[in-house]
């Protein structure tokens, strides 16, 4: 029974992430600015806190992927918090391009007082080179391809696909670095795995989905509890009762989801596996709406 199971622990680092630190760390250094992909509903989340203290230093674009998927208020409060602190942002859907055109525009504007400088020493049109950075399954292949205007760049939706960097050529002057996506050795802040997992950036293998599914209907009932029951075709979400954690409410909205779904078996129980399944793809579809996991 999933009220029984205790708190998720998720862990990921294949060995091809510290090599790739290291690559990173290695080309800085021939970068004029760094893009980071960021996955519009978990934008805290979906940062790997290494970049910070790989890239100080650096000019930085902060793109907001997947806004198709996200609530546009929390989008919103996003781009106004990274802009604060002094970086670019562009806010997308690499999925189907929405975006994407503005992109070589926002390096240049970024990088105006540096471009100036060069057309001063007569080095106008010299290259640009932007290193784009971001998790795995963040949608950064996606993005590129999008950017170029061809596919350059291997795409799937499944985490760890790329596996080596690659130069990707945008216009006469400007090209972008394709770095393999890294996470990180240890998520401090478990609520951190959990949006990870909810979006699809971590296996689903490694995890028990049934739990995963309990915890995200849980932040549905909690945050956007119209669209849950409207997505259900619930008349009410069953109350939370005193002292009830997160996996055992979260369980019994996943009963009341499959019971109107109509999976049941043996004995009229609810197939709560296959229904634990089909909320996960429907939330990572956007069938169910669109929702932020985490606020600035």
């Amino acid at each position: 029974m999933a009220e029984e199971r205790g708190a998720m622990h998720i862990q990921w680092y294949p060995g091809h992430m510290t090599k790739t630190r290291r690559m990173i760390a290695d080309q800085l250094k021939h970068m004029d600015a760094v893009c980071e992909i960021l996955d519009a509903r978990i934008p805290i989340s979906s940062r790997n806190p290494d970049v910070e203290e790989l890239t100080a230093g650096k000019p930085r674009l902060v793109v907001l992927n997947r806004v198709d998927l996200a609530d546009p208020a929390g989008t919103r409060r996003w781009a106004e918090h990274f802009r604060s602190r002094g970086f670019a942002v562009l806010e997308c859907n690499a999925k189907d391009g929405q975006g994407t055109a503005r992109f070589p525009a926002a390096v240049r504007e970024l990088l105006a007082d540096k471009l100036a400088t060069y057309a001063e020493r007569g080095q106008a049109g010299r290259m640009i080179r932007v290193m784009i950075l971001g998790i795995p399954n963040v949608g950064k292949s996606t993005f590129i391809n999008k950017v170029a205007r061809r596919k350059t760049a291997k795409a799937e939706d499944r985490p760890g696909v790329t596996r080596s960097k690659q130069w990707v050529p945008i216009d006469a002057s400007l090209e972008l670095l394709d770095t393999p996506g890294i996470l990180w050795p240890k998520f401090e802040d478990q609520s951190v795995g959990m949006n990870l997992a909810y979006t699809g950036a971590v296996r689903d293998e490694i995890m028990d989905l049934e739990t995963l599914s309990c915890c995200l209907m849980a932040f549905l009932g909690n945050h956007y509890p119209a669209a849950l029951a409207e997505g259900y075709k619930l008349p009410s979400l069953p109350d939370r009762e005193e002292g009830e954690n997160d996996v055992a409410w979260g369980y019994r909205l996943l009963e009341a989801a499959g019971r109107k779904r109509g999976f049941l078996i043996s004995g009229g129980e609810v197939d709560t596996a296959r229904m634990a399944r089909i909320l996960l793809d429907e939330f990572r579809g956007g069938k169910l709406g669109r929702f932020t996991l985490e606020l600035p």
